[in-house]
């Protein structure tokens, strides 16, 4: 191990670009092991991961609570269908730009939120969550109405269905190329996120979120570190509504209730406030909870109406327990395990 921490770069964008890097690999070796109804719940892990990683920043990093991450998102996935046609710009430039509009939504929002706190600024973008699907359904000419809005589904390149092919002799299927479209998009918010939170910016930010009249003594502008949280956050929102809108290749307002908000809230909560980790383990439980507590239910005789019920039910308790056993969340219970077993080491050492 002393060996191997020897390699490591020494710069902190280094380490992460390392981290990056392993975690392409790990991707590929996923995604070409899985099937195809594990693609797809790959695919909609990332969307949900990458809301996640900057819900994370600005609750746990920053300090503001967020429940309409859900609407943002629409604005990236409205965007996405409206910019990505079958002659019209390629895909990473449409998610550029969803993730550009939605950041100047985001700057506007973030501009109240530099005047509220707590519950005010939770109940603020919680009418932001409700009153977004209503715009797409009062200018259906343009966003669909209830039905939604079609968002073209890319296909993969010719070079990244060779490339992968020459690395393990499988093909690459729709599917499987939308989540690695999901998750590279993942791999680099959080390549940025990293180094923004470990930066000077990540640590003004923990300033105005730990002691705001402190961070003002020292000359840090409370308002403006507020507004570039929620810009950033509010991007990264851009991204996952543009993932999501190739994945389901639809963009309606019934996927974007304040139930989206709240489960990524919900997400983050479980993972670990303020851990980019966390909010991947958070974004999972998500996704691979419920469908495993259906297929046990049925399992235990329930009927397909009772095992569905018992999904929520159970991911309810689990997010109860977590804050009434582990406040910290999944991470903070997993670096206690790991003191815990190095101290025992190095005493039996």
């Amino acid at each position: 191990m002393a060996r191997a921490l020897r390699w490591r770069p020494r710069s902190t964008f280094g380490r992460h670009a390392l981290g990056v890097l392993l975690g392409l690999v790990a991707l590929v070796l996923v995604l070409e092991l899985s099937g195809e109804f594990r693609n797809f719940q790959f695919a909609t892990m990332s969307y949900y991961a990458i809301a996640a990683v900057g819900l994370t920043l600005l609750t746990g990093i920053n300090g503001q609570i967020s429940l309409g991450h859900g609407a943002l998102m629409a604005v990236g996935a409205y965007t996405t269908g409206l910019l990505f046609t079958d002659d019209g710009l390629p895909l990473p430039v449409v998610m550029l730009i969803a993730a550009a509009v939605t950041a100047l939504v985001g700057a506007v929002v973030g501009a109240a939120a530099a005047r509220l706190h707590g519950p005010y600024l939770a109940g603020a973008t919680l009418a932001l969550a409700v009153a977004v699907p209503g715009l797409a359904i009062y200018f259906d000419e343009i966003f669909g109405g209830e039905q939604g809005l079609r968002v073209n589904s890319p296909e993969a390149p010719d070079w990244f269905g060779d490339a992968i092919y020459f690395l393990s002799a499988n093909e690459t299927s729709p599917t499987k190329y939308l989540a690695y479209v999901g998750w590279i998009t993942l791999l680099l918010a959080l390549l940025l996120l990293a180094n923004l939170m470990t930066g000077r910016t990540g640590r003004v930010w923990r300033a105005v979120r730990d002691d705001e009249v402190a961070a003002e003594l020292a000359g840090i502008g409370l308002g403006r570190m507020r507004v570039l949280a929620f810009v950033v956050s509010a991007a990264c929102a851009g991204l996952a509504g543009a993932v999501l809108g190739v994945v389901v290749r639809l963009a309606a307002p019934s996927g974007f209730t304040i139930v989206l908000s709240l489960g990524l809230l919900t997400a983050v909560v479980l993972g670990g406030l303020g851990s980019l980790t966390g909010a991947l383990l958070g974004s999972a439980l998500l996704v691979f909870l419920p469908p495993f507590v259906t297929n046990l239910g049925a399992n235990l005789g329930l009927d397909g109406t009772q095992a569905a019920q018992l999904a929520p039910f159970v991911y309810g308790v689990v997010l109860v327990l977590v804050m009434l056993l582990a406040p910290s969340g999944a991470v903070g219970v997993l670096k206690k395990i790991w003191a815990r077993r190095g101290s025992s080491t190095r005493r039996t050492g």
